[in-house]
Order: C-alpha cells, then structure tokens, then sequence
C-alpha cells in the first residue's frame, strides 16, 4: 500500500510541474506577441511603400521568434540563390513555417481558409501570403496567378501535402500547383523539415503527436501544451534544385519532389 505521504509527494510535484509548463507556453506565448507588435509599424511600412522588401521584416520576425518559441533550427545544405524559385516542403505542424521562414526569404502559399482564422489570418496578411483556393473551379486562375508571380522573380513556399500530418509519411502531394514552376521555367527545390528532439532527446511516436498538430485536434489547446515541452531541435534539409522544365508533366515533378523528401523525412531520429 503507497504511503500517504508518497502520494502526496506525487500530487505536489505534479502540479508543481503543470503549473511550471503553464507559465512557460504563457512567457513564449507574452514575448511573441511583444515581438510581433514591435516589428508591426516596420512591416506596415514596408507594405505601403516598400513591398519588395517585406521579406527582410519577415525573416527577422521568424529568426527572433524562433528563439522566443524555443525552437533550435539546424541546417542541412542551403536554400538555391535564384529569385525564380519554388520550394516544396513536407508539413507537420504551424511551427514549420517559422523554421522554414527563418532560412529562406519567400512567400508561403496557404489555404483560403487561413486568411479568415483570428490573429492567424492577420498575420499570414501582413506577412504577404498567398492564399490559395483549391477548388476546380479556381484551379486556372490560381495556376496563372503562381506562374505570374514565378515569372516576377518571387521565391514561392509551398507544402503540396495540403494539409499537416504526424510525420511519420509524407502524404501525397497534390500535383496541380506544379505546372506553374514548369510554364515559368523556374528553379524547384524540395526541402525536408524533421523534428528531431525535445530537450535533447530523440522524438519517437509518443512525442510526436506534442508537436505535430493534425486530423480534429482543436489549434490552441495543442499550441499551449507544444510550447510548454521545453526546446524543440528541427532540422531543415535544402535537397539539389532542379529545373522544373526538366521534367515533362506536373505530376512526375510532384512525385520526384515527394520521393526525395519522404527519404529523409522517413528517416529514425537518433
């Protein structure tokens, strides 16, 4: 029988510890709010008279708040210099895009649906994402805006999974959007996001569900307990840039990106 004393023991380090990781998620959650209302006036300048240069506000916020929110980025490679670009990334949960956004000064492309979320929404806004309509009855209008964009000399962030997963497979990547790079004569280069540790320690299949956020899990009760873990360690892999004109169809370069990445991706966490 457990001693009384014991068990009281447990209940005061157990709520010692909830309480703890409470104020932790809250301080990250307090110090990025700070930063992003600090960077604000800047980023609102630049959109009105300086949009080119929106990405430099944009990649500062994601390297300071990557540091705010605990994130530990590694690098593997590195991101191809020309302008014309699309990079194809595999996605696991809302921090891939400071991770990403931190390395490669671009512009994401996101769901329709985003542009409406509370706070989210403004922020993808600010940040100049372009929303994408993914019905058939908008896939040629979006097909030519990407291209148009493309041809403009923008570098272009796209996760063609269209939706995040636990990580443990890189879903099927929808091939559609894939045309634009391949009309445009642009620059593709899959990259690969891995989240490889807690503290130090490797992620395995019960860990991965704190930082992966998808299927019906409800967004901000997942945030807080994912910012409560302590520091997370991700690595983003840069694989070889290829010309999208290489390939002949949208779909064997959808596969090709999707083959690459699955590789690494796939790959234990030691």
């Amino acid at each position: 029988m457990t001693h009384p004393l014991n068990t009281i023991k447990t209940l005061k380090l157990a709520f010692v510890t909830r309480t703890a990781s409470h104020w932790v998620s809250f301080i990250r959650l307090f110090n990025y709010a700070f930063l992003t209302i600090f960077l604000l006036p800047f980023q609102a300048v630049n959109l009105l008279f300086f949009p080119s240069r929106t990405s430099v506000i944009n990649t500062l916020h994601h390297k300071l708040a990557s540091h705010v929110l605990g994130l530990q980025i590694k690098v593997e490679g590195s991101p191809t210099k020309t302008k014309k670009a699309l990079f194809v990334a595999n996605h696991i949960s809302y921090f891939d895009i400071v991770a990403i956004g931190s390395i490669v000064p671009g512009r994401f492309l996101a769901k329709q649906e985003l542009s409406t979320w509370p706070v989210f929404g403004i922020l993808a806004k600010l940040a100049r994402t372009i929303f994408i309509n993914r019905s058939s009855s908008s896939a040629v209008k979006q097909l030519q805006l990407i291209e148009h964009l493309l041809l403009k000399s923008e570098r272009l962030i796209l996760f063609p999974e269209g939706t995040s997963s636990d990580g443990r497979k890189v879903l099927p990547f929808k091939p559609s959007l894939f045309e634009a790079p391949i009309r445009a004569d642009a620059i593709v280069q899959p990259l690969t996001i891995r989240y490889e540790k807690i503290n130090g320690m490797p992620v395995d299949r019960r860990s991965k569900p704190l930082l992966a956020w998808y299927g019906a899990m409800d967004l901000l009760p997942h945030l807080w307990q994912s910012l409560s873990v302590g520091t997370i360690t991700i690595k983003i892999v840069f694989h070889e840039p290829i010309r999208a004109i290489v390939f002949s169809n949208r779909k064997q370069l959808a596969k090709h990106c999707q083959t690459i990445i699955a590789l690494e991706s796939e790959k234990p966490n030691r």
